[in-house]
């Protein structure tokens, strides 16, 4: 099998993807913008030949590179990047190259629309939120009319919390259509809800063949906004209802053969015409994994290696190299950012928290808006404990 990852080198860990490919057998080849004498040198291990490219969003770099690897290795079998940025196009690539393994064009829009996707949403029963096609701001004082405030305006086709906003009077909604975007822009009605997602990995027939869930205390939205500091952590079981409608989305969609990540709303009270306290509600889905190095809380909360459960997917359609019954843990993840001055310092952190620690390191700067400079990672077993080392982390002075 001939299987081409795109930026292979980003993040830092998705070279664990290549390598449990390569433990599979699989011939691996990859495609970077980053020089080889500067990959990860476990990523060298594990591909067969790594191709250069200036620009990973230059298509006719790109279409060099798959030919290259045609010529050399025959027909190339998979292509993926595991990256919310490079789904259009790997999907334009499999299309033009006859791939048929993973998503191709007909897939993308359904899944980097957010208007689309309340379609599939409403096909799996899941209730969606109440929307606007950003136009003219008497168009959306009607909608507003109709939802209340606040409203939640963002792009339609965007990545994460980016450029996304509550507008919670007039002044916000006219000082938005004072700078009013150049790209569409949907608004929606104010959900009170707590973000929760369903993560996993789903075979050729749509059904998770491994599942789990992060829970988002405060929405990344807020975090962003107001430069505040992101904490979350992977549960230690799936709630029943979650799972339910989390295989259900999965099925609406037709997330065949890859990593998804979904975002619900847990509803904290009632929402007339979307369901009760404690019900789920549509947010948006993602098809690769969740950001960061989250594949790697997955496997610290799990006791598994969710990177071997993809690269079996991708061979054998089934886990076979895969036990899903381990000790369960709280993986949680609290992040700071400089410039601030929190009550604790860094080796104060890891004098206290040090034999619970999985993961500390700096963060790269394309991730830092979201999730900060400075990441601690623990696996703790209580839900006091968890929520100690967040307020340990992130006091202030």
């Amino acid at each position: 099998m001939n299987f081409v990852f795109i930026s292979p080198q980003f993040p830092k860990s998705y070279w664990n993807f290549c390598d449990r490919l390569a433990r599979n057998g699989v011939n691996v080849l990859g495609i970077g913008d980053s020089p080889f004498e500067e990959i990860p040198q476990e990523l060298k291990h594990c591909l067969t030949e790594y191709y250069r490219v200036d620009n990973l969003a230059d298509y006719d770099q790109m279409v060099r590179a798959m030919g290259f690897f045609t010529f050399h290795y025959g027909k190339i079998d998979w292509v993926e990047s595991n990256n919310e940025y490079w789904l259009e196009m790997d999907a334009q690539l499999r299309t033009d190259f006859n791939i048929t393994t993973g998503a191709q064009n007909d897939f993308i829009n359904r899944i980097k629309f957010k208007s689309l996707m309340k379609e599939s949403y409403r096909v799996a029963g899941v209730p969606v939120a109440r929307y606007h096609m950003v136009d003219t701001i008497e168009n959306a004082r009607a909608f507003i009319a109709q939802v209340g405030w606040p409203v939640i305006v963002k792009p339609d086709n965007g990545c994460g919390a980016e450029a996304t906003y509550k507008l919670k009077n007039e002044q916000d909604l006219e000082r938005f259509y004072a700078n009013l975007p150049s790209e569409p822009y949907i608004m929606e009605e104010f959900i009170n809800g707590t973000i929760v997602s369903f993560d996993g990995v789903a075979d050729s027939h749509c059904v998770p063949l491994f599942y789990t869930s992060n829970y988002f205390p405060t929405p990344i939205m807020d975090i962003v906004n107001t430069d505040g500091d992101l904490a979350y952590w992977v549960q230690k079981e799936v709630p029943p209802a979650l799972k339910d409608v989390g295989f259900r989305t999965i099925k609406a969609f037709g997330a065949k053969s890859r990593f998804f990540h979904c975002e619900f709303f847990c509803l904290n009270e009632d929402k007339p015409g979307l369901g009760k306290k404690g019900d789920y509600v549509a947010l948006e889905v993602n098809m690769r994994p969740a950001g960061g190095y989250t594949p790697d809380m997955i496997n610290f909360a799990n006791s598994v290696d969710c990177y071997q459960i993809w690269a079996d997917m991708v061979c054998y359609d089934e886990v076979r190299h895969q036990k899903l019954n381990g000790p369960k843990w709280y993986c949680v993840y609290a992040g700071r950012r400089d410039g601030k001055h929190y009550k604790h310092t860094h080796q104060q952190i890891l004098d206290r928290y040090g034999a619970q620690m999985k993961m500390c390191d700096r963060m790269p700067d394309a991730l830092a808006m979201d999730m900060g400079n400075q990441m601690y990672v623990v696996n703790l077993r209580t839900a006091r404990e968890r929520d100690a080392f967040i307020h340990y982390v992130q006091e202030t002075e």
